[in-house]
């Protein structure tokens, strides 16, 4: 959620603008691009994705500037290009976005993006080429026109509400919820593509990636990262590694590393692994403080002055309008709405955009209280699915006379007390504290002679899974070790 939160509240998967790779700066000749892909970029794709664009950056976090974004740029032109789509590089419009989730996509008319934690999980150029390539491969193999298009411009309260709405009709189960909701943030702008989409693009990526002169073999190599990455987040908040496929646009990256490694056979290429650390080095890690981060089970946003802790079991995901909560007993969100001083109005109004436009849904009861010195309100009701039933629970709180959040949950019925830690956690915080959210970045160091995984990870800004951190991070497997001399990136506070 970042700081501005009344204009906008927080997945491939997957320097200098003026120097690139030789082999990657090439002319592809119109016929060989013309093999590459189907039609070219129409005028009506073109004001499409002219539309959505400036919506889509703003919903994924804003766009980043700089040296860092004008080499994804340049790199993400030189690789959009092969694909037949256009002539020119200048047809393109690549954007680094500023978001903390592991997300690439691209939609007609040129657009494409990746967010900084994708590129910070890579280690090569040739990576970041592959993820940009594959996504450019979705558009060319026109896989966007074979899906439904309104997520785009969904929001997250518009996908609680349509879920909710499922729910109240009948036609929804609860237990796909925590699937929803975790996938709503920030991933509206593109739904799941399928399997055969999947393969056909990575198949188009790596083509993309040997006719621009890279290793193609990197694109098993980052889907390998990805999946690995999947696996330890998913250890680390205590959840099924086999469940981040529901929170991806992208089918579980682990089942297509083996046919992208055996597709790319024994071609070679560049990777620029030098270039690659040179130009992220420094780039943010991890949430943006501006947005709020997400440390352990706590959320704090110094900018909005709160916190709040979710209960052991769950986890948060921390999108451009709310911070989303999810685990085995419920789901529930953070976000703000429009207040004019009534909080009983507003906890009304949140039921109703709950309910969406199809159903009227209201708090059978509502009750004033205090939590941590906030005036809160807590509205309740209990709603039949025609197959069970759940329990709605919204509590307002007003921050100031023209300030207020709320936090909305589903449970199943009678366990709605699961979130009541959650609830009367919320808090102010002080300016002390808010000073002392600092972010992370990535930072590239030079192994030593005497370093070893252990000491280079022991670095990390972090206070568990460091070693594991490290590896994934790096794309390292569990018996490497490190090489004196090369370069490692590492998270450091800063």
């Amino acid at each position: 959620m970042p700081m501005s939160v009344r204009h906008r509240m927080k997945n491939f998967m997957m320097g200098s603008a003026a120097i690139c790779s030789l082999v990657a700066c090439a002319t592809v000749p119109e016929q060989a691009q013309a093999q590459r892909a189907g039609a070219a970029i129409s005028a009506a794709e073109a004001q499409q994705g002219a539309q959505a664009h400036p919506q889509l950056v703003q919903e994924f976090g804003g766009a980043m500037t700089g040296t860092q974004a004008s080499y994804v740029e340049q790199v993400g032109k030189n690789i959009a290009v092969q694909s037949g789509l256009a002539n020119s590089q200048s047809a393109f419009t690549v954007t680094l976005l500023n978001s903390s989730v592991d997300n690439a996509f691209a939609i007609p008319g040129g657009y494409v993006y990746i967010t900084r934690q994708l590129v910070s999980l890579m280690n090569n150029e040739a990576e970041l080429a592959g993820v940009l390539g594959h996504e450019v491969g979705h558009v060319a193999a026109r896989h966007s026109a074979k899906r439904q298009k309104t997520a785009m411009r969904n929001s997250i309260l518009g996908a609680l509400g349509s879920i909710l709405s499922g729910v109240l009709l009948g036609n929804s189960q609860l237990g796909q919820l925590g699937q929803q909701l975790a996938s709503a943030a920030p991933q509206l702008a593109t739904l799941k593509y399928s399997r055969t989409q999947e393969i056909e693009a990575d198949n188009l990526g790596i083509r993309y990636l040997s006719g621009a002169g890279y290793d193609p073999h990197a694109m098993a190599t980052v889907l390998q990262s990805l999946a690995a990455q999947n696996a330890l987040e998913a250890q680390l908040q205590g959840r099924d590694h086999t469940m981040p496929e529901w929170a991806s646009t992208h089918p579980d990256p682990a089942s297509r590393v083996r046919g992208a490694m055996a597709r790319a056979g024994s071609a070679t290429g560049v990777t620029n692994r030098d270039t690659f650390l040179s130009r992220i080095d420094g780039v943010m890690y991890g949430d943006d403080p501006r947005q709020g981060v997400i440390e352990g089970n706590t959320f704090i946003h110094p900018d909005m002055r709160l916190t709040f802790s979710v209960p052991s079991g769950y986890y948060m995901i921390n999108g451009t309008r709310a911070v989303s909560i999810s685990g085995q007993g419920g789901q529930a969100q953070l976000s703000t709405a429009a207040y004019n001083g009534n909080l009983e109005t507003y906890v009304r109004q949140a039921f109703q955009a709950l309910g969406g436009q199809n159903t009227q849904l209201a708090p059978q009861t509502l009750q004033r209280t205090t939590i941590n010195g906030i005036p809160a309100v807590v509205g309740t009701a209990r709603v039949n699915t025609g197959q069970s039933q759940v329990d709605v629970v919204v509590v307002g709180y007003e921050f100031s006379s023209n300030q207020a959040y709320h936090f909305a949950a589903i449970t199943p019925a009678g366990r709605s007390a699961v979130f009541n830690p959650m609830f009367n956690s919320m808090r102010r915080i002080t300016a002390a504290e808010a000073a002392q959210v600092i972010p992370r970045r990535i930072s590239v160091v030079t192994a030593g002679r005497n370093d070893t995984v252990q000491s280079l990870a022991g670095r990390m800004a972090y206070g568990s899974a460091q070693v594991e951190r490290f590896r994934v991070l790096n794309g390292l497997a569990s018996n490497a070790q490190v090489v004196p001399g090369q370069r490692y990136k590492i998270v450091v506070r800063g």
